[in-house]
């Protein structure tokens, strides 16, 4: 009744951002990400007969009803009355827009599966996990991966698959430049649905996504790192224009974050290709080709407001493990 799993974090190239049902997670789009080696996140979950969800993460006792509907609706599928213990750490700091919520709920879908004894296929983990987090669906697999919007209003089909493995493209980099590690003020799950609610840019920015997806599915088989470099920033700053013009105000960006894209489109003035893209949160995620990230990251080191870079490379997906935490 007690197992281990970890999971990467995945960066977004065509983003997800509203649900066509928020109750199931169903999104109004497909997505488009790259699962992050180097943004890790280590869970296990033992079930015995305690009174309630006991639930820590990185030492910490927290009370997380996202976590603990999760553990609920996994017990419901397993058929079990039982409790667990969980206890979770990270590499990186959580609900600041480093997706910690898609590796967070991935790990916890694998471990909490086995652990409560269910057999489960990568598809059926998908569907678990984005019940808990959208994102997360896109965890449970390696390299380059798509989450189907789907069309059944059951949302069984509406999960992830890899497109490219990670072998497909070894030298694409994404280096995260983290900013900040305060929690951000408003979450991506209510954030996107006060977007969707309220902003009169949110429709552009969704008529504009298939195309979007078009160009970063071919970039991503071609390797062609410009078109989608060049598409995943686009979409990006779309999305985040839909935010700025949410009511109230969405406004995720510190003063470091415009000091990274500055510098960043000073870099490709300069003939480095390197482009910018960002989740619901203040930090910046840089795409560029491995012989660039040197370069990169000098240039993000002299930005004093920066607090440190992750580099990654496309990451394996969400797996079980033998060494628990507790």
């Amino acid at each position: 009744m007690k197992a281990t799993a970890t999971a990467n974090a995945n960066i977004a190239l065509v983003k997800y951002w509203g649900n066509r049902d928020r109750s199931l997670v169903l999104p109004f789009n497909n997505s488009i990400s790259m699962t992050c080696d180097g943004l890790a996140v280590r869970t296990t979950v033992d079930f015995s007969h305690r009174k309630s969800h006991e639930v820590t993460i990185n030492g910490s006792l927290v009370s997380d009803d996202r976590i603990i509907n999760h553990m609920d609706f996994i017990k419901k599928l397993a058929g079990i009355e039982d409790y667990a213990h969980v206890a979770s750490v990270s590499n990186f700091p959580p609900s600041a827009g480093l997706a910690s919520s898609a590796a967070g709920l991935a790990a916890l879908t694998l471990a909490a599966a086995k652990a409560a004894g269910l057999s489960i296929t990568g598809k059926q983990a998908s569907i678990i996990a984005r019940h808990g987090s959208g994102s997360a669906s896109r965890s449970i697999f390696e390299g380059f991966v798509e989450w189907e919007k789907g069309r059944k209003k059951d949302g069984s089909d509406s999960f992830s698959r890899t497109i490219a493995p990670c072998r497909h493209w070894p030298k694409f980099r994404m280096i995260a430049c983290i900013v900040t590690e305060n929690k951000k003020h408003v979450s991506s799950r209510e954030g996107m649905a006060q977007t969707v609610a309220t902003s009169p840019y949110y429709r552009g920015w969704l008529d504009s996504v298939e195309e979007d997806l078009r160009n970063v599915r071919k970039g991503i088989r071609t390797k062609n790192f410009g078109l989608v470099g060049s598409t995943a920033e686009s979409n990006a700053l779309k999305m985040h224009a839909a935010m700025m013009t949410t009511r109230p105000a969405l406004i995720y960006w510190w003063p470091a974050t415009l000091d990274i894209i500055h510098a960043i489109l000073e870099l490709r003035s300069g003939g480095t290709e390197a482009y910018f893209t960002m989740d619901a949160g203040p930090q910046v995620k840089v795409l560029c080709m491995s012989k660039d990230v040197g370069e990169v990251q000098d240039k993000i080191n002299e930005i004093k407001s920066a607090l440190k870079t992750v580099v990654c490379k496309p990451g394996k997906g969400a797996e079980l493990v033998h060494e628990h935490l507790f």
